[in-house]
Order: C-alpha cells, then structure tokens, then sequence
C-alpha cells in the first residue's frame, strides 16, 4: 500500500448508497443485541464447561451481569458493534469525510472480515450450534459479514482504505486484547480456544494473537488493492 492513495471521491453518498448502508447497520445492530438480550435473559442453552473458557456463569437473573460482561468480552460482538457504528454514520451523513471515519470504516472492515473467516476456519468446526444460537450464530458470523462486505464493495466510500490508517484500524483490535487478557487474568477465563491463557500459557496466545494480526495486515493489503481497481473501473465508465 502506498500513502499517494488518498483521494476521497464522492462515491457512496446517493440514496441508493445511504439504503444499502442503513440495511447493513440494521443487519449488524440485530445481531448485537440479539445476542445481548439472549444472553442477559440466560435464554441461550448451556454449553459444555470448558477449562478457561467463558461458559462458567450463575443461570437466572443471579448471572445475568457475568453473562453480558461475558458476551460484550467476545471480539464478535466487538466486530459487529465497529460495524453498526462505522455505517450508521454513513447512513445518516455519507458526505462527511474525516479521518476517524475512514479509520473506523476499515477497522470495521477487517475486525468483520477476521471474525468471519476465523470463525468459520477454526472455531465453527469445534461448536455445537443449538437453540437461539441457530438464529444469532448466523447474523454475527456470516450475514453481517457478507453484506458488509457486499456494501463496501459496491458503495465504498472509494478511497478510504490507505496504509497511514491501518495502524489506527488495528487500535480498536489491540484494545479489545488488552481488555480481553486484563479480564481473563482477573477472572480465570478466556473467550476462545486460542487464546486460552489458562490452558496454552502467554507465550502461545500472543503467537496465535500475532498471527490473527498479521492475517488482518494481509487483508488490509487486499481490500486496499480491490478499492484500487474499483475506483479506476468507475473512473473509466462512461457518464451516465
């Protein structure tokens, strides 16, 4: 990626863009707090205990709060509120153009990007989906990714993807391993399998953390080569 790339077309900003923007941000909201009312209500069905892994709550109202810190500790959620946010701002103004928003956009981008693949790679086939899970699992893990995608892809804002903000877009992933590991630390449970502390030790999860970061450079790479080649094909299409 190359820093010349900065140009910050208007693409994106027509009633059809704001409709598509505001369909992802109601796809992506639902999701959020589907899974948090679910969880708060204790609705979802227990899953096997694990060692070290999240799951170890009070049922009823006694573990409602455990269960939301617990929900809100998952970098899915996290993921899925960078995207509520980043095209509910769209939706109601897509002319505005300020760097927060473009590191929000493609922090957003990547964070949902990562969830998805990595879910569906590694954790997916380790799950056994069942009750509420059958309706929530879905919106998080695929449906909100995909239409992200599909709406980035089509409406962008073109432009918006350059290697000065990639450090600023893995900001919000580098908070959510802080809060994670201060957490887990704390109370002697993790949200996922590879990032286990308790069961794989610090010197493996940071390994398996540097690794999901890197997988997220590469694709910052590849997003910002396809904004590239969109951007030129509406610059070559006729007027009209």
């Amino acid at each position: 990626m190359t820093t010349s790339d900065t140009v910050a077309p208007r693409a994106g900003t027509d009633r059809t863009a704001r409709r598509a923007y505001a369909l992802n941000a109601a796809v992506a909201w639902l999701g959020v707090v589907l899974t948090v009312l679910l969880s708060g209500l204790g609705w979802y069905r227990p899953a096997p205990l694990e060692p070290g892994l999240y799951g170890d709550t009070p049922l009823g109202a006694a573990g409602a709060v455990p269960r939301l810190v617990d929900t809100l500790s998952y970098f899915t959620i996290w993921s899925n509120i960078a995207v509520a946010v980043s095209v509910t701002l769209l939706a109601l103004d897509p002319v505005r153009d300020t760097v927060a928003r473009r590191v929000l956009r493609l922090s957003s981008l990547l964070m949902i990007t990562v969830t998805a693949i990595v879910y569906q790679v590694v954790l997916a086939p380790a799950i056994d989906v069942a009750g509420w899970s059958l309706l929530t699992d879905p919106i998080l893990h695929a449906l909100t990714p995909l239409v992200t995608v599909v709406v980035w892809a089509a409406w962008g804002p073109r432009g918006w993807v350059t290697a000065r903000l990639v450090p600023g877009a893995l900001a919000v992933p580098f908070l959510w391993i802080v809060w994670m590991l201060a957490r887990g630390a704390m109370v002697d449970a993790y949200p996922y399998g590879f990032a286990n502390v308790a069961e794989l030790g610090y010197a493996v999860v940071a390994r398996n953390l540097v690794l999901v970061l890197l997988f997220a450079l590469a694709l910052a790479a590849a997003f910002w080569r396809l904004d590239v080649v969109l951007r030129r094909r509406r610059s070559l299409a006729p007027a009209g």
